[in-house]
């Protein structure tokens, strides 16, 4: 198998010229941020959140920024408990006070914040938002350090849940909140041939008001993207995002061993 940098050496290259240059974290922030009033059901969240292909929205009472809604909100303390979203206010799940950073934060900083406090960071300059941070946000820019030097075989999901292609879309949906786990893989006999996630729920389902009866092999995405045990975390973190995605399946001998997410990786650097 050849490497990334093999197969494409000048977008490989030139990626990382880019990405190596972001410091702080005013060089990775998602500037855009959208927000919500608490009022506002969830179903709405989900439909601006799907609109707009973002994982979380900033919640504002009477114009200052309070809290956070995720696209975990939703399926771990909405869908899976089958409650109906329409009936559900954002102020019901989100979390509240916000986690913060300043512009100036290094990413190493931002990274060690955001794994101790578990949730996104909310960017704040002389008391006023400006940015949004993510996991994903953060795997942009990890350097190559001592540990990002590390393989992933650590820090990567050994137990990965599958689902075979027939299962609907919202049996799945039931699986993931209990869990509390943002993708499935998606079997076709017997092998895997997808992933299925929450965004894909959001952007497909939720937006536009796909039947949650769909079978989700409908609807995962195919073919799977994988990524060899023993790629170092940064390997694994520029894999991503190129490929403009959060999750990787870990394969050895073309047999799934695992999953890592941008939130593992992030956690890895922030030790």
């Amino acid at each position: 198998m050849k490497s990334l940098r093999e197969e494409f050496p000048s977008l490989i290259d030139r990626a990382y010229e880019i990405f190596k240059g972001r410091h702080f974290v005013e060089d990775i922030m998602s500037k855009d941020v959208v927000t919500i009033p608490p009022e506002a059901s969830m179903a709405e969240a989900s439909r601006v959140m799907g609109a707009k292909r973002i994982g979380s929205l900033i919640v504002e009472v009477e114009g200052k920024p309070e809290g956070i809604v995720t696209e975990r909100d939703l399926l771990s303390k909405v869908l899976a408990k089958g409650q109906d979203p329409e009936r559900v206010h954002v102020q019901d799940v989100m979390s509240s006070p916000l986690i913060t950073v300043g512009p100036a934060a290094t990413i190493k900083a931002a990274a060690q914040t955001m794994i101790s406090q578990k949730g996104r960071l909310a960017v704040f300059q002389r008391g006023r938002l400006i940015g949004i941070i993510t996991a994903a946000d953060l795997i942009k820019s990890l350097p190559e350090s001592p540990e990002t030097s590390m393989t992933i075989d650590g820090v990567m999901t050994k137990h990965v849940i599958m689902v075979p292609s027939s299962t609907t879309v919202k049996e799945v949906t039931k699986i993931m909140g209990e869990k509390r786990i943002g993708s499935v893989l998606v079997t076709r006999r017997k092998k895997p041939s997808g992933i299925f996630t929450e965004r894909d729920l959001l952007t497909t389902f939720l937006t536009r008001g796909k039947p949650l009866e769909t079978p989700v092999g409908d609807a995962a995405s195919s073919p799977l993207i994988t990524i060899p045990q023993g790629t170092t975390v940064h390997q694994t973190a520029l894999t991503m995002a190129l490929k403009h995605i959060r999750r990787l399946p870990v394969v050895k001998d073309d047999e799934i061993v695992g999953i890592v997410t941008a939130r593992d990786l992030a956690e890895a650097y922030a030790r």
